[in-house]
């Protein structure tokens, strides 16, 4: 018999009715005590929030997201990258007489090879001067 013609028992109704009121008295709390959070009073004076330096505040953030964002920069592009089943592996060429052949590799060597950002030909160079 399949499952979804499988006739209801009590204690699967049950079990479900005491999870739904387990998360329903859960997030009840969770509600109470973001309220009781809201309502604390600030433990220092407002006037001496305004001594903030802004121009080491935004060189701090800068900092932050350079150093957050700069590994990025060093992960590889393709999962699938020296498999064998890397569909950007599959590589089509042409050459007209003597003229230098051309093709698809040209683009996707970078990628196939297990590439990262900073090693593609003209992002690279830019991730490079702005991030470090």
């Amino acid at each position: 018999m399949a499952r979804h013609a499988a006739p209801r028992t009590s204690r699967r109704s049950a079990l479900l009715k005491a999870g739904l009121t387990v998360t329903a008295a859960g997030a009840a709390l969770a509600g109470a005590g973001a309220g009781a959070q809201a309502a604390a009073p600030l433990p220092l004076p407002v006037d001496s929030l305004t001594r903030t330096d802004a121009g080491a505040a935004g060189a701090g953030a800068l900092s932050g997201v350079g150093h957050g964002v700069g590994p990025l920069t060093r992960l590889q592009l393709d999962p699938l990258a020296n498999t064998g089943v890397d569909p950007l592996d599959n590589g089509v060429g042409t050459q007209v007489a003597d003229f230098k052949p051309v093709g698809t590799n040209l683009v996707t060597d970078h990628l196939t090879r297990g590439g990262a950002v900073a090693d593609l030909p003209v992002v690279g160079s830019l991730t490079r001067g702005l991030l470090p």
